[in-house]
């Protein structure tokens, strides 16, 4: 996870993307019709008919900070007391699920007495399969595991990274859930029904239910300063481009070395590209036409002035070094990209004094009108093995259980486990973790909430200033979101090759910042990966684009 507070802030982004170029071999499935998102294969008509779960907002806590619909996070300053939001144990016997953790594997269940004592709340034995983020870990399990003639009752399925036929997998192997989470069905299951209705178009393919969505953190990277050291300058933000890079180079001193931007290009290039008005992934014209990214002005000016500050030295020389999230924190590096507005807090665990500011996206030029790209905002979603309707009911018991909302006594067990035992609270009321509870908790805490997680919600005890400015900050970024049109729908190509013809493409944008490589080269590289896959992958999405989607720049 990406939080030392379990639950709070989705999945790592290194875990995350790590996932990108997750393939399935999903044989014997051919037969079992086109796959969601496939060019011509009906479901994108269906999924859009589909009614999707009843919201209820849970109401049994009041946030400090509330959020909102446009996506806006709640915030709590302290822990809560917590309050009961299931009133029977979920579980009859045993359950088994395939899931990943992102952190240190945990103990295993005959040696984990916090895995024991959720499972004694439970009333059965909720049985794992765990794979680790190393290497082909999650997807190679999965691939053997499908291909089984034994699945375990649930298994993940991450968003958009790598699957093919997702469609005729899920026809093939799971539960359609739709009779039992469509409208007012999911009352049933209140902490089902509090997970908001974007969290839920994830786990909508065919025109069916298949799981309970996983929401994360709504919100994409940002940039994140060093307030004492943009402060010399101004202040980390700008007018125009010209001016950013004017700051920048102001700060970085060489001799001294200090330099104002960490080099990760691609990252900064993405912010550089919101300045400039691109789209998120993808832009809807009126004529409800897609236009990739990569194919914007936007996208080539911004390639272009990023190569302009590369030049300008502006950026930290070392590619390879593992220490910037500590040189941000001294001021030797000005500046990194992170997760999102969230993120801020990794920063605490290194200095409870130091102060950050997070970068608004302006307009490069006082013409393009800037953007702002939300992240996904799910991990996926966890379908059901087909059963009969006691398991299955038994199942979404036990997913409503563990998708219980921050602060109640279902999410304390499952995130911190017993008071006294895995977790004490401190003077200021906030969770710290016992020596069982350090061993026994991480690695398994995330294996959980990779497969069923409530919304996420901003809670750094004891830094109430960083709370209130992270809203501040994502409440202006939401004035300039937007969300890329294809979340939620599925391209088999993309799949299949998308990351392959990703990488070279980025390879030579990444030469051309560096001044290896000619501006000119960016249309030989896109035409390649157009001819390589991306107008296929363009089919594809535009077969399955959602007709809710707004246009790009409306």
């Amino acid at each position: 996870m990406t939080s030392t507070i379990p639950g709070t802030s989705g999945v790592s982004r290194r875990g995350f993307l790590g996932l990108a170029g997750l393939t399935v071999a999903t044989v014997g499935l051919a037969a079992c019709g086109g796959g969601a998102g496939g060019a011509g294969n009906g479901g994108a008509a269906a999924s859009a008919s589909v009614k999707l779960p009843t919201y209820k907002e849970f109401t049994g806590l009041t946030p400090d900070l509330p959020g909102n619909a446009k996506g806006l996070q709640s915030a709590y300053f302290k822990l809560p007391t917590p309050v009961q939001s299931v009133t029977s144990v979920p579980l009859k016997g045993k359950v088994t699920g395939l899931t990943e953790t992102f952190d240190t594997m945990s103990p295993g269940m005959k040696d984990n007495a916090f895995w024991q004592r959720l499972n004694a709340k439970l009333g059965g034995d909720l049985e794992l399969q765990i794979a680790e983020d190393i290497g082909d870990g999650y997807p190679a399990k999965f691939a053997t595991v499908l291909a089984s003639n034994d699945l375990p009752d649930m298994m993940w399925v991450p968003p958009n990274q790598g699957i093919p036929n997702v469609g005729p997998m899920l026809e093939a192997k799971f539960q359609d859930l739709t009779k039992y989470l469509s409208g007012d069905a999911v009352l049933e299951y209140p902490n089902l029904a509090a997970l908001k209705p974007d969290s839920w178009k994830t786990a909508v393919v065919n025109g069916k239910i298949w799981g309970a969505p996983i929401p994360s953190t709504p919100f994409g990277q940002v940039y994140l300063g060093n307030h004492a050291t943009w402060d010399k300058v101004g202040g980390f933000s700008a007018s125009n481009a010209e001016e950013f890079l004017a700051k920048a180079k102001e700060i970085t001193r060489p001799g001294e070395q200090r330099y104002a931007l960490e080099p990760a290009y691609i990252n900064a290039l993405h912010m550089v590209t919101e300045w400039f008005g691109a789209p998120n992934g993808w832009a809807v014209g009126k004529d409800r036409s897609l236009k990739h990214l990569y194919e914007t002005d936007a996208y080539a000016a911004g390639v272009e002035f990023t190569a302009k500050m590369f030049a300008a030295g502006v950026f930290y020389p070392d590619t390879k070094a593992t220490d910037i999230r500590n040189r941000v924190v001294n001021g030797t590096v000005g500046a990194q990209v992170i997760v999102g507005p969230h993120g801020m807090r990794q920063y605490r665990a290194l200095s409870e004094t130091a102060q950050f500011d997070i970068l608004v996206p302006f307009s490069a030029d006082g013409k393009a009108k800037p953007t702002y790209d939300m992240g996904y905002g799910t991990v996926g979603f966890t379908p059901f093995k087909k059963a009969d309707e006691s398991k299955i009911r038994e199942l979404l018991s036990l997913i409503n259980y563990l998708s219980a909302p921050f602060g109640t006594v279902e999410y304390m067990q499952k995130n911190y486990g017993e008071l006294g035992k895995d977790y004490t609270l401190d003077q200021k009321g906030s969770p710290q973790m016992t020596e069982s509870g350090d061993t026994n908790i991480p690695g398994l805490a995330s294996a959980l909430n990779i497969m069923s997680s409530p919304e996420n919600v901003i809670f750094n005890p004891g830094f109430d200033e960083d709370t209130k400015y992270i809203i501040q900050q994502e409440q202006k970024l939401l004035d300039l979101a937007w969300r890329n049109p294809t979340n939620g729908t599925y391209s088999d190509t993309n799949s299949k090759v998308g990351a392959k013809i990703q990488a070279p493409f980025r390879d030579k944008v990444v030469d051309i910042i560096t001044g290896r490589a000619k501006m000119d080269e960016l249309k030989d590289a896109l035409k390649r990966w157009k001819s390589d896959g991306g107008d296929k992958i363009r089919d594809e999405y535009q077969a399955a684009l959602p007709s809710d989607v707004p246009v790009f720049g409306a």
